[in-house]
């Protein structure tokens, strides 16, 4: 393992949603203030949208987490590869509830309708954070707008957020779009983003010292064109060649040579 080799004690750049090692760029930081603002001001719906690999999963990881230390129901579900019974079973045990196995739609909207009017009256914000929803099935996406109109009335404290890929946001259907209230844009890291973020998960690792020459990073902002997911990758699997070619620290020549060599980046993605 290169762990060892440049002395850290775990893999700083595994693609995992902890919201313990999520870096809050700029980008990310307003992202998560404009859901609060869309929660707190009890607005109906909005968008969370970023190409692929911008965060948009671990952005709603983190913001649930917040939500739910703070005492605020909240469901996070993705819509990928589901059908509509299967989603709202999903969304109802995301709200504490424990359907049994095989009731209809019907049943779970009862249940699902008698919780949110059940935190209403208790006054607690509700959340529903929807990934992958640019993904969904037509029949799913009925459920979602169903969902966003089941509260209309001026006491509602349900709030839904679906993200996905702006290129793809059309699928959403305009019955939906047209409740949407805020749109959020991931937009790609600075370079000086890149810079902080493989700098301070090196350092949360335990590294020292650099490991990566400046020049080694503007090479990976570069390839990686400032979209989060890989820039980790790319940081990772460059500190796995370094260690493999005995490097004291990894250079732009690397950097370009792993992405070169293993394909991992394909600069016309997303």
């Amino acid at each position: 393992m290169y762990h060892s080799y440049w002395g850290i004690g775990g893999s700083p750049f595994q693609n995992r949603l902890d919201p313990s090692k999520f870096y809050e760029s700029p980008t990310h930081e307003e992202a998560i203030a404009r859901l609060d603002f869309l929660v707190k001001g009890h607005r109906r719906l909005g968008l969370l949208l970023g190409p692929a690999g911008s965060g948009k999963s671990f952005v709603l990881e983190v913001f649930a987490d917040r939500l739910r230390r703070e005492g605020c129901p909240t469901a996070t579900v993705s819509a990928f590869g589901v059908e509509s019974v299967e989603f709202l079973a999903q969304v109802a045990v995301g709200f504490g509830l424990n359907p049994d196995l095989g009731l209809a739609a019907m049943d779970l909207w009862r249940l699902l309708g008698d919780r949110i009017a059940e935190f209403r009256y208790q006054r607690m914000e509700t959340v529903l954070l929807v990934d992958d929803a640019d993904s969904a099935s037509r029949e799913v996406l009925v459920q979602l707008t169903r969902l966003a109109k089941s509260d209309p009335g001026p006491d509602s404290l349900l709030t839904i957020v679906l993200a996905g890929q702006p290129s793809q946001i059309g699928r959403l259907g305009a019955p939906l779009l047209e409740l949407a209230e805020l749109r959020i844009d991931l937009e790609p890291w600075e370079p000086a983003d890149t810079i902080h973020f493989v700098e301070s998960a090196l350092q949360k690792a335990g590294r020292t010292t650099p490991v990566f020459a400046e020049p080694a990073i503007e090479k990976l902002h570069q390839l990686a064109q400032g979209v989060p997911r890989r820039v980790s990758q790319l940081a990772d699997l460059a500190l796995v060649a370094g260690a493999g070619r005995n490097l004291d620290s990894i250079d732009a020549d690397t950097v370009d040579s792993v992405c070169q060599e293993l394909g991992v980046i394909e600069m016309d993605e997303g």
